[in-house]
């Protein structure tokens, strides 16, 4: 079982190397529960607790799903001190008020052969498919149907909880009535590309069940079979969950100065002949189409040690500021010794600004922390000193 782990890649599991047939296993940035099962071995289940508190992991991830409608204390958490049923628990709340008032419908185009008229005659994949015959017809009308993206999304996140491993007993009831109330929905398949929905006033209450269903599906989840190796469970990368949170926070910080902030941002080569390709985490550009960047920033789910942190993340942001034509890079930290810290390189001029977030504070205070980054951010910013104003942070 200790080989399987180390396949897996879930931990960091090594040979004890004082006690034969023991295993050291380590955690790194994924928290959550999954269960492991190995050909001639008896299925393990590995839980992962993340060093945060519950409660502000939860934060997290639900302001980097919806910044604008997530509300700390929609759900309670402080009774669980697992990832899996928080997550389950959080869903299974948000789903009920969801559909508490009805399951919402909606309008679905559907194509069919029929030996009646419904709706339009679809011409061309009649003539296509039967050569002038009058029967049957290929036709194409709208339904008004609870068999929409919106629901088909919520019965695949329930099924998928129900499959996993640690989802409280109780929990795991209420899920399965909530399948009940969405019996008459198709279920997707496995490996199928999940259906694409658009906010509305119409699917408005929806939108936090629908966010926490992405989340669940998104592949975030473990479920596959290297050899003979069966892994089932959900886990949650915190790299990304901080990642995340950072560049939607600074994004909507920055919004008062103008500009637009950019996740991910495409179109960042290292080179003139544009073959090193970057991806920095989030770049704020200028107004207008032929904006100039701003700012850059990586966030890093890292914590600072005595003797500071890699080295490695001041040369691929001093990367980032080359290729963007930047004075100043800002890397954002978990954790640090201090609040800021900055380096200006030799002979480039170009000074690199380290950040650290406090995340033990309250979600307002690590909200107004990352407003403060914006301003900060926004009054070294080329084309931009002259014009910063005071922003007041969130209440």
């Amino acid at each position: 079982m200790g080989r399987a782990l180390a396949a897996s890649r879930i931990v960091d599991a090594a040979p004890d190397p004082y006690v034969v047939g023991h295993w050291v296993l380590k955690a790194g940035s994924k928290v959550g529960a999954v269960s492991v099962t190995a050909p001639g071995a008896a299925p393990v289940t590995v839980r992962i607790i993340p060093k945060v508190p519950m409660a502000r992991l939860f934060f997290l991830l639900g302001y980097s799903l919806d910044p604008r409608g997530w509300r700390d204390g929609q759900v309670d958490v402080a009774e669980h001190r697992e990832v899996l049923p928080v997550l389950a628990h959080a869903f299974e709340r948000q789903t009920d008020r969801a559909i508490r008032a009805g399951v919402l419908q909606g309008y679905r185009t559907t194509e069919d052969t029929a030996l009646v008229v419904r709706g339009r005659i679809r011409e061309a994949e009649q003539v296509r498919r039967r050569f002038g015959a009058a029967l049957p017809v290929e036709i194409g009308y709208d339904e008004f149907t609870t068999d929409i993206p919106e629901n088909r999304l919520l019965r695949a996140a329930t099924e998928r909880l129900l499959r996993l491993p640690g989802v409280p007993r109780p929990v795991r009831a209420r899920l399965l009535h909530q399948r009940t109330r969405l019996i008459d929905v198709t279920p997707l398949v496995r490996g199928q590309r999940l259906p694409e929905w658009r906010p509305s006033r119409l699917n408005a209450r929806y939108h936090h069940a629908l966010h926490l269903a992405e989340a669940i599906l998104d592949g975030a989840s473990a479920e596959h079979r290297p050899g003979g190796l069966r892994i089932d469970g959900f886990l949650f990368d915190m790299n990304k969950v901080f990642e995340d949170f950072v560049c939607v926070a600074l994004r909507e910080a920055l919004r008062p100065y103008g500009g637009r902030g950019v996740l991910q941002a495409r179109g960042v080569y290292l080179d003139e002949d544009e073959r090193v390709r970057m991806r920095p985490d989030f770049v704020w550009y200028g107004d207008g189409n032929a904006s100039r960047p701003l700012a850059v920033v990586d966030a890093k789910y890292k914590t600072e040690k005595k003797d500071g942190y890699p080295d490695a993340d001041l040369y691929q942001m001093l990367a980032y500021c080359t290729a963007l034509g930047l004075p100043a890079g800002h890397l954002v930290y978990a954790k640090g010794n201090a609040p800021h810290a900055g380096h200006r390189v030799r002979e480039a001029g170009i000074v690199l600004h380290q950040h650290a977030l406090d995340l033990d504070r309250s979600p307002n205070g690590l909200l107004a922390e990352v407003s403060d980054l914006a301003g900060e951010m926004a009054a070294i910013a080329p084309e931009r000193r002259s014009q910063v104003t005071t922003v007041p942070g969130p209440v």
